[in-house]
């Protein structure tokens, strides 16, 4: 199915939004969800970040979905995209959120980010953010890319991997 996905090097926003579509309809007529998805392709610069084929769950059993920091919003994303068998450079294109509760995540760590810049900023000192999901941490290393006197940098390893943020001027612990 990628191989339908990607032409000229990039996402078919539009043949990639209608097979999210089929894929996530399935799974909710399967699962008997009372859930409506909407699937759209999104123009560059109108979503979310990278954002090009963004899906919103709506309906009565969305609360399923958002239980216990998202677990299966996140499980069904992580399906949806070894559906579509996106190459990874890809897969950061399709974002599902329910409800906005994904968006405003990534506004939070946003948030998060600048305030602890600031702090590092003021103190000269690392400041070591709680591990996150890879796509998490993207948003914090973006959100920080332009703020002067800052750096950030990923430790670690699998689900215990965080961003730290460095004085501009320091050098890793290694």
């Amino acid at each position: 199915m990628a191989t339908e996905l990607i032409r000229d090097g990039q996402l078919d926003r539009n043949a990639a939004a209608e097979a999210l579509r089929r894929f996530l309809e399935e799974v909710i007529r399967a699962a008997r969800w009372e859930l409506t998805c909407s699937v759209k392709a999104v123009a560059p610069g109108e979503g979310p970040d990278i954002a090009e084929v963004v899906a919103d769950f709506g309906g009565r059993d969305k609360e399923l979905l958002l239980e216990r920091g998202a677990e299966v919003l996140k499980a069904l994303e992580h399906l949806a995209l070894k559906a579509l068998r996106l190459d990874s450079a890809f897969q950061e294109r399709i974002h599902l959120d329910c409800d906005g509760y994904r968006a405003l995540r990534m506004e939070e760590l946003r948030m998060t980010a600048r305030v602890a810049a600031e702090r590092v900023q003021t103190s000269k000192q690392p400041f070591r953010l709680n591990p996150m999901s890879p796509r998490e941490r993207r948003v914090v290393h973006l959100a920080l890319r332009d703020i002067p006197g800052v750096r950030t940098e990923s430790v670690g390893t699998g689900e215990e991997r965080q961003v730290v943020i460095y004085p501009a001027e320091s050098k890793p612990a290694q």
